[in-house]
C-alpha cells in the first residue's frame, strides 16, 4: 500500500493558520462509517476545534492480519462521508513514510509550532493503546481526547493508559480548554454513540 499513488492534495499536511486548534483523528478507516463521523463531530464541538485532520493511514502495524482496501478507495469513502469544511481528509503519512503514530505526531509538532493540536481517538482504541509503539511518547506529545464508543465506556477506568495517566485526566466539562494543557493531559468525552464498526462492515461485505 505504501507505493500506491494518491492524489496530490492528500500528500501534504493541510494548511493551518497561527493559533488554530486542530484535532488529529487517525486510523486505517477500513472502511470509514458514520461512527467515525460522529466521533469527528463530537470532537469538533466539545473541543472547540478550528480544524480536524482526518488522517487515513497507509497501514496499521497492529492490524497486519486485516486485508486493507486500497488507500485511494478509503480516501474516496472518507470524502463521501465528510460534510463539514473544517474536516480535512488527508493521507500525508504515506509521503512521510512513517509507520507509527508517535513518528507522525512528532513530525506534525516539529513543522507546526504556531498551532495547537489534540490527538483524538475512539474509546475502543484506549483499551489497546499501551500496545502502540512508543505510546508514552504519544501521550506526552499532544493532549488526548478519547471519545466514547459502544462497549468501551469503562475503558477510561480499566485501560493501562488511563491508570498510568490518571492524575493527568481533566474533567470532560473542561474539554474545550484541553488544548491549553501541557501533556500528558487527556479527557474522556461521553456522548451519542454509533454501533457501527469497520470490522462488522467488512464481515457483512464478505457475507
Amino acid at each position: 500500500m505504501g507505493d500506491e499513488t494518491i492524489a496530490h492534495r492528500y500528500r501534504f499536511m493541510p494548511h493551518v493558520e497561527r493559533g488554530m486548534i486542530v484535532g488529529l483523528f487517525g486510523g486505517s478507516f477500513n472502511p470509514p462509517h458514520e461512527g467515525h463521523v460522529l466521533v469527528a463531530e463530537i470532537a469538533l464541538r466539545r473541543l472547540g476545534l478550528d480544524q480536524l485532520w482526518w488522517i487515513v493511514t497507509p497501514g496499521n502495524p497492529l492490524k497486519s492480519h486485516v486485508e486493507l482496501a486500497p488507500l485511494t478507495r478509503r480516501l474516496e469513502l472518507c470524502e463521501a462521508l465528510v460534510h463539514d469544511a473544517r474536516i480535512k481528509v488527508t493521507a500525508f503519512e504515506q509521503a512521510l513514510g512513517t509507520t507509527y503514530t508517535a513518528e507522525t505526531l512528532a513530525f506534525v509538532k516539529r513543522h507546526n509550532p504556531h498551532a495547537h493540536f489534540v490527538w483524538i481517538m475512539g474509546a475502543d482504541n484506549l483499551k489497546s493503546f499501551h500496545h502502540w509503539q512508543h505510546w508514552r511518547r504519544i501521550a506526552t506529545t499532544f493532549p488526548i481526547a478519547v471519545i466514547d464508543r459502544p462497549g468501551s465506556t469503562l475503558s477510561h477506568l480499566s485501560s493501562k493508559m488511563a491508570r498510568t495517566y490518571a492524575r493527568s485526566r481533566i474533567d470532560e466539562d473542561d474539554a474545550a480548554v484541553l488544548w491549553q494543557k501541557r501533556p500528558p493531559a487527556w479527557t474522556f468525552i461521553h456522548g451519542p454513540r454509533s454501533s457501527l464498526s469497520s470490522t462488522a462492515l467488512r464481515e457483512t461485505a464478505k457475507g
